[in-house]
């Protein structure tokens, strides 16, 4: 299992309490479920509502996780494997000015 620090971004730092955090998992997937364990506020601003427990979970359309500046949708999604020392950054839609 890797060791990943993963950075949080906008409302979601705010309903963690911290920028960022070290997590470990074999892929994207575990370190976000491991995330929402650790901050279960976070699990409805990251997955979608609709899956039902005992399904595979599913982003939220408009979240966006980078894994080393890489979007996983052009990667593996969910599936992609992490190694020690990755960085991966979840972030929500944000709009300015």
């Amino acid at each position: 299992m890797a060791e990943v620090k993963v950075k949080l971004f906008a409302n979601l730092r705010e309903a963690a309490g911290t920028p960022e955090l070290l997590l470990s998992g074999e892929k994207v997937i575990d370190v976000l479920l491991s995330l929402t364990e650790k901050h279960p506020g976070l699990k409805y601003l990251i997955f979608d509502k609709a899956e039902e427990k005992g399904k595979t979970p599913v982003l939220c359309g408009f979240i966006n996780v980078l894994i080393n500046g890489n979007n996983i949708r052009h990667l593996e999604g969910l599936d992609t494997l992490v190694e020690d020392s990755d960085e991966i950054a979840v972030l929500p839609p944000v709009s300015g000015g």
